[in-house]
Parts: C-alpha cells; sequence; structure tokens
C-alpha cells in the first residue's frame, strides 16, 4: 500500500473531521423539500401507504431518516471501528507496516465523527418538526451481521470482524452518491451525506487495498474459511432491517396485518435480488481479483446467497 499514493495521505488536510463544520437544520428555510427521496424508500410507493394523510407520510419519510442516521452511528462505531481498532493497535494477530496502522486510526477518528453528526442531525430534526425518534434498535442488521461471523468463523472473530469491515466499506450504496444531488431533498441532509460520502471515497479506497493486504497474510485454511464466509456477509449487510420500519408504519395509524403486508410486498421475495447483485459488485471484484471463487467451495457458497461471481453478472 505504499507504493503508490494512498487515499488517506492527505488525511490531514481534507479529512471532515480535520476541516468540517456542523451542519444545522432550519426549518423555515426547507418549506417543500423532502427528507429522503421518495425512490430510495421501497415502502413509499406501496398503496397502503400512498393512501395515507399527506402529514403521516411525511413522518415515514422522516423516520427513514432517523433509521439511516442512527443505523449509520450503529455501523461505523461497532463494525468499522471494531475491524479498524485491532489493526491500529497491532493486536490483530498479523503484522501490518505502522503507515497502514495509522491509516486505521485515521479511519477510527472519521467514523467516530459521521457516527456524531449523524446523531446530532437526527436529533435537531426531531426537536425542530415534533417527529419524535422511535425508541427501536437500529443497530439490528449488526447483530445479523456479527451472528454470520460467529457462525462461519467461530475460532476467528478478529478476521470476521475485519470481513465485515471490507464488506461494508467495498459496498456501493446509491443513497451518499445520489442525495446530495437531488435539490428536492433538505439541505443540511444534501450537505450532511456530502461530507460523508467524501470521506468514504476513501474509505472505501482503502479498505479495497487493505483487503487484499490482508488476504495476502492469511494462510490457505484461512483463505478458504473466509471466501466462504464473505457471501452471508454481504448478504447481512443488505437485506432490509425492517423492524424500525414496522414500528415506523405502526406509527403511521397502519393495523399489524396492512403493515405486514407491505412488508412483505416491498422487501419480501425477490424484490432486492437484482439490488443486492448490483450493490455487491465492488466487493465481488475484491473476491475475484484474489482468485476465491476458485477456492473449494466459494462460488456455491456465493450461489447459496443469490451472488455470483461479476464475471458473470456484468456481462
Amino acid at each position: 500500500m505504499n507504493a503508490a499514493p494512498g487515499p488517506l495521505d492527505r488525511w490531514y488536510e481534507s479529512a471532515g473531521v480535520r476541516g468540517g463544520v456542523r451542519r444545522i437544520f432550519h426549518a423555515e428555510a426547507e418549506q417543500g423539500r423532502v427528507f429522503f427521496p421518495d425512490a430510495l424508500v421501497p415502502h413509499l410507493a406501496h398503496p397502503e401507504v400512498k393512501a395515507l394523510a399527506p402529514e403521516r407520510i411525511r413522518e415515514v419519510s422522516v423516520r427513514h431518516l432517523y433509521q439511516f442516521l442512527h443505523s449509520t452511528t450503529h455501523l461505523e462505531t461497532r463494525v468499522v471501528n471494531g475491524a479498524a481498532e485491532p489493526v491500529a493497535n497491532g493486536i490483530s494477530g498479523l503484522h501490518f507496516p505502522t503507515a497502514l496502522r495509522m491509516d486505521a486510526f485515521k479511519v477510527y477518528c472519521d467514523e467516530g465523527y459521521h457516527a456524531l453528526y449523524s446523531l446530532d442531525l437526527a436529533d435537531q430534526i426531531a426537536a425542530v418538526t415534533g417527529i419524535e425518534v422511535p425508541d427501536v434498535d437500529y443497530g439490528g442488521f449488526v447483530a445479523a451481521l456479527q451472528d454470520s461471523g460467529r457462525r462461519l468463523l467461530p475460532d476467528d472473530p478478529v478476521l470476521a470482524g475485519q470481513l465485515q469491515a471490507v464488506v461494508f466499506e467495498t459496498l456501493i450504496t446509491a443513497v451518499l452518491n445520489e442525495v446530495p444531488q437531488d435539490p428536492g431533498v433538505v439541505s443540511t441532509v444534501r450537505e450532511l451525506m456530502r461530507d460523508h460520502a467524501k470521506d468514504e471515497g476513501r474509505h472505501h479506497r482503502f479498505f479495497s487495498a487493505f483487503f487484499l493486504e490482508l488476504w495476502a497474510r492469511l494462510d490457505p485454511a484461512r483463505r478458504i474459511a473466509a471466501a466462504r464466509a464473505l457471501p452471508a456477509m454481504i448478504r447481512a449487510a443488505l437485506d432490509w432491517d425492517l423492524e424500525p420500519v414496522r414500528v415506523s408504519l405502526r406509527l403511521a395509524g397502519l393495523d399489524d396485518d396492512r403493515v405486514e403486508a407491505v412488508l412483505e410486498d416491498s422487501y419480501g421475495g425477490g424484490a432486492g435480488a437484482d439490488r443486492i447483485q448490483t450493490v455487491s459488485r465492488s466487493t465481488l471484484r475484491l473476491c475475484a481479483q484474489v482468485d476465491a471463487f476458485d477456492l473449494p467451495g466459494v462460488t456455491e457458497a456465493f450461489a447459496a446467497h443469490g451472488l455470483r461471481a461479476p464475471e458473470d453478472s456484468d456481462g
């Protein structure tokens, strides 16, 4: 990772935590704008939700933003920083150069800041709009991801955490890329996601390079175990966390039967299959780059989770 300029080489000059500003929500300047693009909230397109009163639909949209922001706090602190800390402190069980360890600390600082300003904005919006943040677990997806690591790599928890961070940080998310470009979205939300996207672009490059460094240090048995675990981690990272959605729909006035129908129609069956293949394509290319699909049982493990090698999906 030292042969060419690294993604975090100019961190002191460019990182949001070093020179960013606190984003402040001003409701009076945001009339007529939405808090989250409808196209990125699958249940907003459901007839049961569209039939709600406009103020209830607005509340559903705001609560989806809360879910995104609070989930971000869990992701950044529990998944990414959980993996960065052992590398940064040199206790991962593998030797990494000091420069890479310092980059891991830079990521650690960034992610703590992302968690802080995500929680801050959610709190500001709740205070100004009067739409409360539901008392719900926004880290359910982290628990599912960690369960997959414990199940598939029970004797290798540090490696499991590192792979989970690589998966999350190399997925391609429409939210951070699309929301800042949408003039119909509340400007404070757009600005915060633009700030986040700048840092995450560097993190994507860092974790892509880190994966290659990590893979080179694994013995053959750990490579096979890691490669077989990755598809379950990808699915756990991308499967929708439905409990916050369920709570939001109940708060909007839908009874339990209608809530479950909305969830099934919007998220059930094959509704997300194409999305998962598309969003994970960068991660899949990384796996192909290290010849992971050539290892025994790996192609089958990916297929069992509805994922295909990139040469099969891009053509």
